[in-house]
């Protein structure tokens, strides 16, 4: 199952269970896992990508490692709420990992890498040091978003 319907998603883990957030990128793949009852997200793994097969290797090792149920990927949607073709591309990549076995929920990332910026500004973090966790902080951003709202209500 890979959808954008939190409703659908959580349907498919009833128990809960850790989720895995993925910051899909050109170059790394930043990740961020929960708890599994789903109160908070911490950044993980910088994935460096390679090769298709590699770097969904590397997520399948992360995924056993941390009992993983369930994939929350950052969909980059235009301002205007259009796709663009980073967008495809991530549904894609999400596609690709379907294999896994579990339910992927894409989530709007559309500001998650502005408000990790702003936040890492305002701790006064150098940029050398911003440019190695933004992705991985971008990845717990977007999944303490989606969990936030699947335990809503």
């Amino acid at each position: 199952m890979i959808g954008t319907r939190q409703h659908d998603f959580r349907k498919r883990l009833p128990e809960g269970g850790r989720l895995l957030g993925l910051d899909v990128g050109t170059k790394t793949i930043g990740t961020a896992l929960c708890d599994a009852g789903w109160s908070f997200a911490s950044p993980a793994l910088l994935i460096r990508r390679t090769k298709f097969q590699k770097d969904k290797a590397a997520l399948a090792e992360l995924i056993g490692a941390q009992a993983v149920r369930g994939l929350v990927i950052g969909l980059p949607i235009n301002l205007d709420g259009s796709e663009s073709p980073r967008s495809q591309s991530t549904r894609a990549f999400a596609q690709n990992l379907k294999d896994l076995g579990l339910p992927i929920l894409l989530w709007d990332e559309r500001w998650s890498t502005v408000a990790v910026e702003r936040t890492m500004i305002e701790q006064d973090m150098s940029r050398a040091k911003r440019a190695t966790r933004v992705d991985n902080l971008a990845a717990a951003h977007i999944l303490q978003a989606a969990i936030d709202a699947l335990t809503m209500g």
